[in-house]
């Protein structure tokens, strides 16, 4: 299936305007979610990407009530440990899908690291220092955005750190 692109009237999310007020370069694309939520393999798929250059946004919390941003390849899944470890918390929890509005602004299946609610510590899986360019959400449902990893890594002022089991296919 072929790359979407945005169409000038169609409205920007919280995540495209900072990307444009940084004149960051990106490249939105759009794909189909009937069911209103695709998982990222099957985004990757359907956008014709390299999945180990598309990145989900998972958001935890740690027992100290702190949120924090986890983002990874979609082929990998979230070692929460490592994470916990990171931010110097005992224990980190993923937050449940009914509350990622009112932490970071975005819808379930929707959510951008970039132009949260609020700029919560951050960190990007070390495969990404491999990579030029990733996609993460735009900031809705069938929206993704293709841009530097430098960019990413400077809006969100993110670190980038182990954060996937070993072993995880597809990076």
């Amino acid at each position: 299936m072929k790359r979407g692109y945005r169409t000038m009237g169609e409205p920007k999310t919280n995540a495209l305007r900072l990307l444009d007020s940084k004149n960051v370069k990106y490249k939105a694309c759009t794909y189909s979610a009937p069911e209103g939520f695709l998982d990222g393999m099957s985004v990757a798929i359907q956008l014709d990407m390299d999945p180990g250059s598309v990145y989900k946004t998972l958001v935890t919390q740690g027992n100290s009530g702190e949120y924090y941003v986890c983002v990874i390849p979609v082929s990998c899944e979230l070692d929460l440990k490592k994470a916990a470890k990171y931010f110097d918390e005992k224990k980190l929890e993923m937050i449940p899908g009914k509350e990622i509005t009112k932490i970071t602004g975005y819808k379930k299946g929707g959510c951008s690291p970039i132009g949260m609610k609020k700029l919560y510590q951050t960190v990007v899986d070390q495969t990404v220092l491999k990579k030029d360019v990733i996609a993460v959400s735009g900031g809705k449902v069938g929206l993704q955005v293709e841009l530097p990893v430098e960019a990413l890594l400077e809006i969100t002022k993110a670190h980038t750190v182990d954060l996937v089991f070993q072993g995880t296919k597809g990076i």
